[in-house]
């Protein structure tokens, strides 16, 4: 009898998946379940979105999107025509075959894994889970948070992996600005809690699923994969540190060790690192080998290296000033870019604003002059961002390129600045240098 019912609770919800049949229920509307949503969507699912945000759910259910990836009209298409809606109430989570949870795992000021989140939508699916349900964790976060916050609790309600309920960790891959790989075509790892659960989660998430043989599998991939790009970029803002005080240019060296065809992958320096990522899920890997007794010398370094980069370009920079006699206390700086990569307004960690910080401490003013911002935070104190004018570029002190927007005119800021701190190499192709000009 118990075969029967498991054979059939799986059954009728692959049909329901293959038939795109299956409610779907997406937990946090962010950079990621947003998208998420609207994808699924747009594959024929019948998908609503939860979140505790009033001002987010109004949007979607009026067919506005917040997020820059996602084209607005095909997206107001998909709420018009009743596949999209969005809804603060979580008993929704009853009617769905499939609930996908996106909710955020930040770290906190100790860079301590923050996963409240994760807790709160364990807890929605705790109270309105169901048989026959699927449940797909992405939230990045450490090995082993599936099974402690979801399939334990969801065991005590009598629940049983892969027969009547099905529970799988899948890592969302997002990567905001991305023009060549997004959800649709970015290979997706899932992990599940049984070879049942990985089979119809991997049906659900389509042709771009990559199957692993488990949660912690699928769970260690995605904190290891952003921590090795973590730890290249902080070699590489070492090594730049050293080819500056060795008169060598480090933009030509990377660019030169990436024309070797194999074993090598081109990472370039910065002023940190930014993103919902990769500052972030290294230390959830060192939270978790805590557990363990294990240490992680290399993440901590890479940690130290990575935010030492803010004093390091404050300290080139002061260096850049003095050389125009000048101090930064009182000193006109305008800031290109305030966004943690290119062609985005995506602040989440974003290294400029520690930066854009000292620098204010320190008495600099500040023109922040980014396309895609229109206004932050910084300190407690509400910044604005201007529109590029050749006026402010002239009359700055010095102008610091922070963000390398493509919308920027670099041949036109290179002909007016009357010194330039280029902290991404944005002017390399310039013809014409009239200011000043220093790299990182």
């Amino acid at each position: 009898m118990g075969l029967a019912l498991s054979y059939t609770c799986a059954e009728m919800l692959e049909d329901k998946i293959r038939s795109r049949q299956a409610k779907v229920a997406v937990i946090g509307l962010g950079y990621v379940g947003l998208p998420t949503a609207y994808e699924k969507a747009k594959k024929g699912y019948e998908v609503i979105g939860l979140d505790i945000s009033e001002e987010k759910v109004n949007l979607v259910n009026t067919g506005i999107t917040y997020i820059s990836d996602i084209e607005p009209v095909s997206f107001a298409d998909a709420v018009t025509s009743k596949k999209l809606s969005a809804s603060t109430d979580f008993s929704m989570l009853e009617h769905a075959d499939v609930a996908v949870i996106c909710v955020p795992t930040p770290v906190d000021e100790h860079k301590q894994p923050d996963l409240s989140y994760i807790k709160s939508a364990a807890d929605q699916i705790d109270r309105y889970g169901h048989e026959g349900m699927l449940v797909i964790l992405e939230s990045t976060t450490y090995p082993g948070t599936t099974d402690e916050y979801l399939r334990s609790r969801l065991a005590e309600k009598g629940f049983i992996m892969g027969e009547n309920f099905f529970l799988a960790y899948s890592p969302e891959r997002v990567d905001p600005g991305n023009k060549s790989f997004g959800i649709s075509n970015t290979p997706k790892i899932v992990g599940g809690t049984t070879p049942v659960c990985t089979s119809l989660a991997a049906a659900f998430i389509g042709e771009n699923a990559h199957p692993v043989s488990s949660l912690e599998v699928a769970e260690m991939a995605k904190v290891f994969e952003n921590t090795f790009r973590y730890i290249n970029i902080a070699l590489v803002n070492e090594t730049a540190q050293f080819c500056s005080k060795s008169g060598i240019d480090i933009w030509e060296v990377v660019d030169a060790s990436g024309s070797k065809p194999y074993g090598f992958m081109p990472f370039y320096p910065g002023p940190g690192v930014g993103g919902h990522c990769i500052p972030v899920d290294p230390y959830y890997l060192t939270y978790k080998a805590q557990e363990v007794m294990q240490s992680t010398k290399m993440i901590e370094l890479a940690g130290e290296i990575n935010d030492g980069m803010v004093t390091y370009i404050y300290q080139r920079l002061s260096e850049a000033l003095n050389e125009e006699s000048k101090a930064v206390k009182g000193s006109t700086i305008a800031v290109l870019g305030a966004a943690y990569k290119p062609d985005i307004g995506d602040l989440r960690e974003s290294p400029v604003l520690p930066l854009l910080s000292k620098l204010q401490d320190n008495g600099a003013r500040l023109s922040i002059i980014d396309p895609y911002v229109e206004s932050f935070v910084l300190d407690g104190e509400i910044i604005t961002s201007y529109p590029y004018s050749d006026e402010m570029i002239q009359e700055a002190d010095l102008v610091l390129l922070a963000t390398n927007h493509s919308i920027f005119d670099y041949e036109r800021i290179a002909g007016v600045a009357k010194v330039i701190f280029d902290t991404r190499n944005a002017f390399k192709n310039v013809s014409s240098m009239k200011a000043r000009y220093y790299k990182l």
